[in-house]
């Protein structure tokens, strides 16, 4: 190969955010964009309506069981996305889940206590599963290869962007009282998506899908995530360390069973000699890692910098800014060095954002600590912007056939829920462990967190290998 030909291939051909964004694929991106969204800003925004929630249906003691049914059913669907969209197609696909998902929201609408609450936070969790898999499996077969990483960058941007208009839409609702109205407009939003789905997505092929439901795997993971979950959840000492043991030891049983070769989530390819796929969804968890710690950022900025509800809902927020803001810069790199260099640093840079904002805590900080608050807090999220979307598109051509592609593009997202759900509650562990010293509570888990991040640069390394030319 010559050198001409060697520049030509690691450039690439690249499509653009016009041709995305402005041309005849724009639906098919509202689409994409829309249903990963709604799954997205609605974690937010229930969690900001929970006090008015509780206030008048009482429920007070599963307060925190509103966000671990959530995730629990979402993590559960995602697994399932190829082998509905294999079995259903697109248009079937997306209309189930945005039906099960507004199903949830009218539910939660008309709740009379919290157990009916609970039933339909779990609904719409399955909904929200299947979209946000969805958004991500589709990429590869809605739209051509060279708008993948765009296309990868907007999809994910929406967790972003759902961690702002959550919280915003959610505290308007609360703030006059009227938090059923809320749900009830998730539903609404659900439906006018259907009709965008109805009119443009395209129809895809439907057949019968060669792998059974991956029962095992499911049973193993939802149990593993479940029982971090509780360890969030019980006192401190030694029922916590009991319920993370089991959770970890699920966790690996379900890592053994995947490597088995029996049907499962990942594709077969994942555990392949040679294969780079599984560090693609290792570095995809560290970073997804980092954004357990958005929970309880608003509640430092309160209780430590004696910030307002609203300016700390921003700190909140400054690491999800980041993170959209960036990747929707570095989705324009193009040459196979350039990924690979953006893929690698990105855990680097989130450690030292994360590192940085936790050492900043002490009581009483002034204007300028506070002010730093936000630049290393977008630091961070700036690390998860710079190279998701395109180990999104390493997962998307690692693999042949569409069943295996869905399943491959699909896992990203399920990763990705994954990692979040079991940060968030590793997260509450160590805030309950340096309480009621709050600023202790910060800097172990800001720095517990970068740690993580620290370790997963040697990850990413490995995953760069799994990028190639855009054809």
């Amino acid at each position: 190969m010559t050198q001409t030909e060697q520049e030509r291939q690691d450039t690439g051909t690249a499509g653009t955010w016009r041709e995305l964004l402005g041309g005849r694929h724009a639906p098919v991106a509202a689409v994409l964009a829309g249903g990963v969204l709604l799954e997205a800003s609605n974690v937010y925004l229930t969690t900001s309506l929970l006090p008015t929630i509780v206030g008048e249906i009482g429920g007070a003691e599963f307060y925190a069981w509103t966000m671990t049914t959530f995730l629990l059913a979402s993590v559960v669907t995602s697994m399932l996305v190829s082998r509905v969209l294999t079995q259903q197609g697109a248009v079937r696909a997306y209309l189930l889940a945005l039906g099960l998902f507004a199903l949830g929201s009218l539910l939660c609408a008309a709740s009379p206590s919290m157990l009916v609450l609970l039933l339909g936070r779990t609904v719409q969790g399955l909904g929200g599963g299947l979209l946000a898999g969805l958004g991500y499996a589709l990429i590869q077969r809605a739209l051509p290869e060279r708008l993948w990483a765009r296309a990868a960058a907007l999809v994910s941007a929406m967790w972003g962007v759902g961690n702002i208009v959550g919280p915003v839409v959610g505290g308007g609702f609360g703030q006059v009282g009227a938090w059923r109205a809320a749900f009830v407009s998730l539903a609404v939003v659900a439906a006018l998506v259907c009709v965008l789905v109805v009119r443009s997505m395209p129809r895809t092929a439907r057949s019968r899908s060669s792998e059974s439901v991956p029962w095992a795997s499911l049973v193993l993971l939802a149990s593993a995530v479940a029982a971090v979950g509780v360890a969030s959840v019980v006192p401190s000492g030694v029922a916590t360390a009991a319920a993370l043991v089991v959770g970890v030891v699920l966790g690996v049983w379900f890592v053994r069973h995947e490597r088995s070769g029996h049907s499962g989530i990942l594709p077969q390819v994942t555990f392949a000699r040679g294969s780079s796929l599984r560090w693609v969804y290792l570095t995809v968890a560290v970073l997804a890692f980092g954004i357990g710690t958005e929970a309880f950022i608003p509640l430092f900025g309160q209780e430590i910098g004696g910030l307002g509800p609203l300016v700390a809902g921003l700190l909140g927020a400054a690491l999800s800014l980041g993170w959209s803001v960036t990747q929707m810069v570095t989705a324009n790199a193009t040459t196979v060095r350039a990924r690979r260099g953006l893929i690698t640093v990105g855990p680097l840079v989130v450690a030292l954002g994360l590192t940085a904002y936790g050492l900043l805590h002490h009581d009483g900080p002034s204007g300028t600590v506070i002010a730093l608050w936000f630049v290393t807090l977008f630091l961070a999220g700036a690390g998860i912007g710079l190279g998701f979307p395109h180990l999104t598109v390493a997962a998307l051509g690692s693999t042949v056939g569409e069943e295996e592609g869905a399943k491959a593009a699909a896992a990203v997202n399920t990763v990705f829920l994954i990692a979040t759900a079991l940060s968030a509650a590793l997260a509450g562990v160590l805030v309950n462990l340096g309480t009621p010293d709050l600023v202790r509570s910060a800097q172990l888990l800001m720095l517990t967190f970068a740690g993580v991040s620290l370790v997963g640069t040697i990850v990413a390394r490995r995953a760069a290998a799994g990028v190639r030319a855009v054809a």
